[in-house]
Order: structure tokens, then C-alpha cells, then sequence
């Protein structure tokens, strides 16, 4: 399990990184139905997708720790699900989007239980490989 929270813990941080610099640089066309949105939704677009470049870099520098802080991925894992809930709020409030956004939807909801059920597993080994050294050695 704590191959499988390193390695998704990677993944997730790249993903995020190619996504962000993927929207910072082509704006409004980096967004499947978005079309030409204008200026004012261009410029939040690639300022968003350099916000997400940084979480993406959380994530890297998260998978990169020894062990893995458990805190830190949920934390993150959090932000991600919270990211999903807006998308059901969006849906709510405006209809169906995309069926690209719908996607991203499972994802963000899916994903997070995961790192949430995994977020220890390297710390649990460190804990029980301490545990398991004799007293006095």
C-alpha cells in the first residue's frame, strides 16, 4: 500500500502540473466547451491553471517526503474533493456541462477516499518497523 500512496501521490502531482501549465498556456482553449469566453475568463483560466501548476507541485513535494506526511495528503486530497463538490454545486445550480467536465467529476469525487484510506501507509510501516526494534538496541 505504500508503493501504491507513492506512486498515486506522483501521478496526481504531475497530472496536476501538465494540466495547469497545460491551461496557463493556451487559456480559454484548454476548456472543452469554454469556447471564446473573453478576456475576463481567460485571464482566471491561466491564472487558475497556475494555481494548479503550485498544487501540483504539493503533491510532488508531498511524494518526495520519507514517509509520505499522511496530514499532507489529506489535506490535499481535500482540496481535490472539495474541487468536485463545486463541480455537483455547478451542476446544481447550472445543468449538465460538458461530458469532459463530468468526467473530471468522477475523478475528483472518486479519487480523494483513496489517498484518504492510503495516507498513512508509510507512516504506519516507519511506526512498525520502530515498534518492532528491541528496547536498548
Amino acid at each position: 500500500m505504500a508503493r501504491a500512496l507513492r506512486t498515486l501521490t506522483l501521478m496526481m502531482g504531475w497530472a496536476c502540473v501538465a494540466i495547469g501549465l497545460f491551461h496557463l498556456a493556451l487559456g480559454n482553449a484548454a476548456t472543452p466547451g469554454v469556447g471564446s469566453a473573453g478576456a475576463t475568463v481567460d485571464s482566471w483560466g491561466r491564472f487558475m491553471g497556475a494555481a494548479f501548476v503550485g498544487y501540483g507541485l504539493a503533491w510532488i513535494w508531498s511524494a518526495r517526503q520519507r514517509p509520505i506526511p499522511a496530514r499532507a495528503v489529506r489535506w490535499l486530497a481535500g482540496v481535490f474533493l472539495l474541487g468536485g463538490l463545486g463541480r455537483l454545486l455547478s451542476l446544481a445550480v447550472h445543468g449538465w456541462p460538458h461530458w469532459f467536465q463530468i468526467a473530471l467529476a468522477v475523478i475528483e469525487l472518486g479519487l480523494p477516499p483513496v489517498f484518504f484510506w492510503l495516507a498513512d501507509a508509510e507512516e504506519r510501516i516507519m511506526r512498525s518497523d520502530t515498534d518492532s526494534v528491541p528496547a536498548g538496541r
